[in-house]
């Protein structure tokens, strides 16, 4: 009897350190007053190079919807501060992850502009009052990893406690009901000794059915966090291919997949995680885009604390539909005139392939902006402990969402030096689209995320 009020008193503790969350409202209390809405430090740094918030963004003058974004943000026309390149890079190494160390002092010619740091990552006043609402009821389930209860769309734990509940920050970041691009590119450079790229483009959706206005429950429709849907276009190869993913608050990814050989839609249980996807040469994972992507469940997380990196921020310039592709993708890396890096306060996550599982990088940093919640910087890790990739998402304030997301992704491989772009609208002509009301978009419904929907639409 002894043993087993034992077993379950530990069980009740295990549970409680999961799920309990030492937060008071006093801490709930300087939400808005000493901290943001979210979270952040309204202060700026002591020495002056990281400024105070400063609330939303907003254009200036005549911006509307399908506008290049970048002509009509206010600091267009700055200039880099200075450069960090292979000569400088130790100088600045303390405000650089071991990532972006190793690029600077790898790749000849890599370097990083830095900019002015502008803190303008707000969130609407819903989301605001979301976030004060359900701090205190927040809670991750008794699994360890899944979001169980909270008050969507917010930042659940504003003032996280542990890596779990920081990663769910950046999971569940505000972005609407939905994001549209009508042609999508994603880039994989040559391979060495070639100088054949590979451009891909698609029409691609994001479904949040939190994400709309109100408050809503993870145990809402279905438990699903994510409906993803793409078809592409070009290359030849992949024409006519598509996908629709569900991914969910607390159970396994759904995958269906159509092959156009075939002409039908195929349900693939393997494709998440770590599986390469389609197409890229091995290059790239499902789990890789937008620093990560998918379930959390197979790492441990751990909150670091608070540092103060270079990551990169209002990087309009990756933005511009009127771009060239041939102009941003230069043939080891990014054009640095399409890049921008500023100094902020990032929360640092490091995460551990947990015991009895596996993932090809079963070590990940990544580094969390602490007024926007999105995963800036990321550097995943070999099994021999050795930097594999070093990723990164271009933050910048949307004004249509009244909050800031990431619209374009790179990923360097620093062991075979290829590198890819993602989520980006370059030479597309057309811009990306963010969507606060399901009703202005029909197939932002959870019928639309299906297999049999993929079937129907990919038989037309």
């Amino acid at each position: 009897m002894k043993m087993r009020k034992s077993v379950l008193a530990l069980a009740a503790l295990a549970f409680f350190s999961v799920n309990a969350w030492s937060v008071s409202d006093a801490d709930i209390a300087k939400l808005g007053q000493e901290l943001t809405a979210t979270g952040a430090e309204k202060a700026g740094s002591k020495d002056g190079q990281i400024p105070a918030f400063e609330g939303q963004s907003k254009p200036v003058g005549n911006w509307t919807f399908g506008k290049p974004r970048g002509d009509y943000w206010k600091h267009k026309d700055e200039k880099p501060l200075f450069v960090i390149d292979a000569s400088n890079v130790d100088k600045y190494a303390a405000k650089l992850t071991p990532g972006q160390i190793q690029l600077l002092k790898q790749v000849p010619g890599y370097t990083m502009p830095v900019y002015p740091t502008h803190r303008e990552c707000g969130v609407p006043d819903f989301v605001a009052q979301n976030t004060k609402a359900g701090a205190l009821k927040s809670a991750i389930a008794s699994d360890g990893w899944s979001l169980d209860e909270a008050v969507l769309p917010s930042i659940p734990f504003p003032v996280p406690q542990n890596g779990i509940q920081a990663m769910w920050n950046f999971l569940v970041h505000y972005q609407g009901a939905g994001t549209a691009y009508p042609n999508i590119l994603t880039y994989l450079s040559p391979r060495t000794g070639s100088t054949q790229s590979i451009e891909y483009h698609s029409e691609a959706l994001g479904y949040y059915p939190w994400g709309s206005k109100g408050q809503h429950s993870p145990k809402e429709a279905g438990r699903l966090t994510f409906g993803n849907y793409y078809v592409y276009a070009s290359p030849a190869a992949l024409a006519g291919q598509g996908t629709i993913q569900r991914t969910y608050f607390g159970k396994d990814v759904d995958t269906f997949y159509y092959f156009t050989g075939q002409r039908r839609v195929r349900r693939l249980p393997a494709y998440s995680y770590d599986a390469p996807m389609i197409g890229y040469e091995n290059e790239y994972t499902i789990d890789s885009t937008a620093i990560l992507t998918g379930n959390p469940d197979r790492f441990d997380w751990k909150l670091v604390g608070k540092k103060e990196i270079y990551i990169p921020y209002n990087v309009y310039a990756m933005q511009n539909m009127n771009a060239k592709t041939s102009d941003v993708a230069g043939p080891h890396f990014v054009n640095p005139e399409f890049r921008r890096y500023e100094l902020h306060r990032v929360w640092e996550v490091v995460g551990t392939v947990k015991s009895g599982m596996r993932h090809s990088t079963p070590k990940k940093v990544i580094y969390l902006d602490e007024d926007s919640w999105i995963a800036a910087v990321g550097d995943d890790y070999d099994a021999q402990g050795k930097i594999w990739k070093a990723k990164e998402n271009d933050i910048t304030p949307q004004w249509e969402l009244g909050a800031c997301n990431y619209n374009g992704f790179v990923q360097n491989d620093l062991i075979n030096g290829r590198y890819i772009i993602d989520l980006t609208v370059i030479g597309s002509g057309k811009d990306f689209k963010n969507i606060q009301d399901p009703k202005d978009d029909r197939r932002l419904t959870d019928s639309f995320f299906t297999g049999e929907s993929l079937q129907a639409i990919s038989a037309q």
